[in-house]
């Protein structure tokens, strides 16, 4: 038996990756796959490759592009998620700001450095022509932890997933001021390098069962009930989120990749950028 660990956030768009494993879909082929969320979401999982925590991760594209830059040991092996990542700019529900406009110049709640709050906290401030070098962060660790931050004041604003974070509007603890697509495709899978020089065929065989999965995932008799009730959501409003998710079984492109490294790099969140090669692993 082959022990594969793979790290994702708890949330919904990681529902065929447990269908798969619930069902042993991965042991009939002679694979542990052990499942560990990450609540902290892209950065705590860039962190937790490096260290060879977890093999792979179901990761935001544009924080595993940065990381891979940065010097993670690791590789893109396919798109997860095909469309974009909308997400929810949140203030407290007492908070004094109303408008995206009044956000400019004051702190926003990040997971951690390098996660996707605070890429996109950039990619946010351009879209809106904001000074991107007086950005403030305040890193908040998870989403209870952005609950504190800003109901105690301590930051203003926080970015995570809209429909992640809709209960949150729903019982008056945020309020959601705008939202913010992200520029490409928002999940891929990366694992490490070693795992797949030791291991590929393995890796192969983990894709082709996610793949067969997510293909037939919306077809699921009563999806939408099954994914309300296990992410405590309200039934339209993963309804509504069904109807703009789109799952990929293919690699991300190179004029993709090369759209991610343009932005980042303008952005200034990266410094250089490098050939598809670098980044991509093909089977």
């Amino acid at each position: 038996m082959q022990n594969i660990k793979i790290g994702g956030v708890p949330e919904h768009f990681n529902l065929p990756w447990h269908l798969g494993i619930e069902s042993n879909q991965y042991v009939e082929k002679n694979i542990n796959l052990q499942w560990i969320d990450y609540p902290g979401g892209t950065g705590a999982m860039c962190e937790a490759l490096r260290n060879k925590d977890i093999d792979m991760a179901v990761i935001l594209t544009e924080g595993i592009v940065k990381d891979i830059t940065d010097g993670n040991p690791c590789k893109i092996v396919q798109t997860y998620i095909q469309t974009p990542l909308i997400w929810g700019i949140h203030v407290s529900q007492n908070s004094r700001y109303t408008a995206l406009s009044q956000l400019k110049h004051t702190k926003a709640a990040i997971s951690r450095y390098g996660s996707g709050s605070h890429l996109m906290a950039y990619v946010n401030a351009q879209d809106q022509k904001w000074d991107t070098t007086t950005l403030q962060f305040e890193v908040v660790k998870n989403l209870d932890g952005a609950v504190d931050t800003l109901t105690q004041g301590t930051a203003d604003y926080f970015m995570w997933e809209h429909f992640t974070t809709k209960p949150l509007v729903d019982n008056n603890t945020f309020r959601r001021v705008a939202d913010c697509p992200t520029p490409w495709p928002c999940f891929v899978i990366a694992v490490r390098n070693e795992i797949l020089n030791d291991s590929s065929e393995c890796i192969q065989t983990v894709l082709e069962i996610i793949n067969s999965t997510s293909t037939n995932f919306k077809q699921i008799p009563s999806i939408d009930n099954i994914l309300a009730d296990r992410y405590k959501q309200q039934l339209e409003d993963i309804q509504k989120w069904l109807t703009l998710t789109e799952w990929s079984q293919s690699q991300l492109s190179t004029n993709m990749l090369l759209k991610v490294q343009d932005q980042l790099y303008e952005l200034e969140i990266i410094n250089k950028k490098l050939t598809p090669e670098a980044f991509l692993h093909s089977f």
